[in-house]
């Protein structure tokens, strides 16, 4: 077994100490990953790694180097009681890394915990010990934990790959316990906020119990959801039992949440649907490539639209069909996922598949040409998986039924491969969908929802009534206008203004976004000074907005769309 202590009794530098325990081989390497499951982008964890020290069983000091970015050795220890030992500074709140201040100590462990090569399969264990004065802090984490004495707390995990994905947090904490077809679950906040768990509880045990139903079984035993209330802040991180969330607390449900649920509230029961859904696609079901995966390098796939696509089609369908959210709040929901993907030019520029091969160099590096040149896994995929379930239930079948289906095959040992969407649509209906699928992922092409739609009882209709002041997302500051973003077919683009400057006038008046907006609406044209950089220039604009395309969405026939939407 090799064994980790885990202590903050620098919290207030950020700093946690960690000790690991092990036998070694003869030439042993220790590497922490360079990214977390999940998210992917190479994190460089590595960085906050401080002050490695290595001792023998006798407590003399070893030499240990550090021989790649996130890699180090030990020589000659064949068989021999080492220990290792450094800090870690944490003070990253996103659910991706680690935090320790006063309030809150949270650790993923593929941030902190230096890995044996050649012992990843060891049983491990964990001990965490608090400081005299956090020794009230509660504890939440999907490993299998127990705690003897107030303060220390013992954690277990069967291997190296379990470990670095089950973070967990100490910290005061409000919580309640539910059962979702028999399986206990523990929702778990920590921040100030004011939640109504009463709320809360209720509306999560529907979503849980209807995502279990879909698939028939789960493939955990417990549950566990732990959130961070922030005042803006927002995300969540998969894992195979437990999620991690962070949200703003105005998100949370209210005292007086009304029956239907805020569109705040529904955000936060989104993606608590969506990160719970990922127990089954992604930690269960899986690419073929990320069955074993390499953490020190990128793990590529083209298939994030399945993974990422399908898991947000179903996060707020989840919703309507649990009872959460009625008909009219979904249909809102789906008309924001349709005019994201239509308000996004890059959908011509690059398919899903290619947005999903991409990931690691553009979806988390965002920058003011990503609308450009790229669309996202997560918003086309989402509609990817509409069209597919509308089409399957076209011909008999239905995305449920495909889900159920590589959910039976991954409890089997068969995983995800270019073609297995190809072969399950057509073991569903006996037509062979290569054409259309292609279309779907392959191609820039329109989406076919005019045509699935009214099959459904929905008219769709496109309207071009939202615009942006010539083209341009702005935001007041102090020092002018900030250009934010800059649409190519803007007429601000076409004058050559673009993201990062800073409007200052428009003819000789103190700009504002009111003033743009204003002029935006006029004839003809008019001068533009602003500061790129710290070097004024001048531009002559012609007024005319940029049209945005919006989506409208009208039930005709309820019966048609009850063949969809009531399960």
């Amino acid at each position: 077994m090799l064994h980790y202590q885990i202590e903050f009794d620098d919290y207030r530098q950020h700093l946690i100490h960690v000790t690991l325990r092990f036998l070694a081989n003869p030439t042993q390497v220790l590497a922490l990953p360079t990214w977390i499951p999940g998210s992917y982008l190479i994190r460089e964890f590595s960085k906050h790694i401080e002050a490695v020290k290595a001792y023998d069983e006798a407590g003399r000091i070893l030499k240990i180097q550090k021989f790649e970015k996130n890699k180090w050795r030990l020589f000659n220890t064949d068989h021999e009681l080492i220990t290792v030992e450094y800090d870690v500074y944490a003070y990253d709140l996103s659910v991706r890394g680690a935090y320790v201040d006063q309030t809150r100590l949270y650790v993923n462990p593929a941030c902190a915990c230096l890995g044996l090569e050649g012992q990843e399969d060891k049983a491990i264990e964990v001990e965490v010990f608090l400081p005299n004065e956090l020794k009230h802090f509660q504890l939440a984490t999907g490993l299998v934990a127990k705690s003897l004495v107030k303060g220390r707390y013992t954690l277990k995990a069967k291997n190296y790959a379990e470990l670095i994905d089950a973070p967990f947090e100490l910290a005061e904490q409000t919580r309640f316990s539910f059962d979702a077809a028999g399986i206990p679950h523990e929702f778990v906040v920590s921040g100030k906020h004011a939640m109504n768990a009463a709320r809360m509880q209720q509306d999560l045990e529907k979503i849980c119990a209807t995502e279990i139903a879909m698939f028939g079984s789960a493939p955990f035993q417990d549950y566990t959801f732990m959130t961070m209330a922030t005042g803006n802040s927002y995300g969540g991180l998969e894992h195979p039992n437990s999620t991690s969330l962070i949200t703003p607390r105005d998100d949370l449900p209210k005292a007086n949440e009304p029956e239907e649920p805020s569109k705040e509230y529904q955000r936060f029961l989104g993606l608590c649907s969506h990160e719970y859904f990922h127990s089954w696609l992604v930690k269960f079901i899986r690419p073929d490539s990320f069955v074993n995966y390499d953490l020190n390098r990128e793990g590529y796939t083209s298939l994030l639209w399945i993974f990422e696509g399908f898991t947000s089609y179903y996060d707020d369908l989840i919703l309507l069909r649990s009872g959460v959210v009625n008909q009219e709040s979904y249909i809102a929901l789906l008309k924001a996922q349709i005019d994201r993907y239509l308000q996004n030019p890059g959908r011509a520029i690059q398919t899903v598949a290619e947005s999903s091969f991409d990931a690691w160099v553009k979806f988390y590096r965002q920058d003011e040409n990503s609308n450009h040149a790229g669309t996202s896994y997560y918003n086309k995929g989402c509609l990817v998986a509409l069209c597919l379930d509308l089409g399957l239930r076209l011909r008999g079948s239905s995305l449920d039924e495909l889900m159920r289906k590589l959910y039976d095959n991954a409890q089997q040992g068969i995983q995800v491969h270019e073609r297995t969407i190809y072969e399950l649509c057509q073991e569903l209906t006996g037509d062979s969908w290569a054409e259309q699928i292609n279309h779907l992922i392959n191609t820039t092409e329109e989406l076919p929802l005019d045509q699935l739609f009214p099959e459904f009882g929905l008219s769709y209709s496109l309207k071009n009534d939202k615009r942006l002041p010539l083209g341009l997302k702005l935001a007041d500051k102090p020092e002018g206008v900030l250009v934010q973003a800059a649409r190519r077919d803007g007429q601000a683009a076409q004058a050559g203004l673009s993201a990062h400057d800073v409007i200052i006038a428009i003819d000789g008046l103190k700009a504002s976004s009111k003033l743009i907006e204003q002029y935006a609406k006029q004839s003809g044209s008019f001068t533009v000074h602003a500061f790129r950089r710290d070097e004024l220039m001048q531009f002559e604009v012609n007024a005319a907005g940029s049209e945005l395309t919006e989506v409208e969405l009208k039930v005709e026939d309820q019966a048609k769309l009850d063949r969809w939407l009531k399960v």
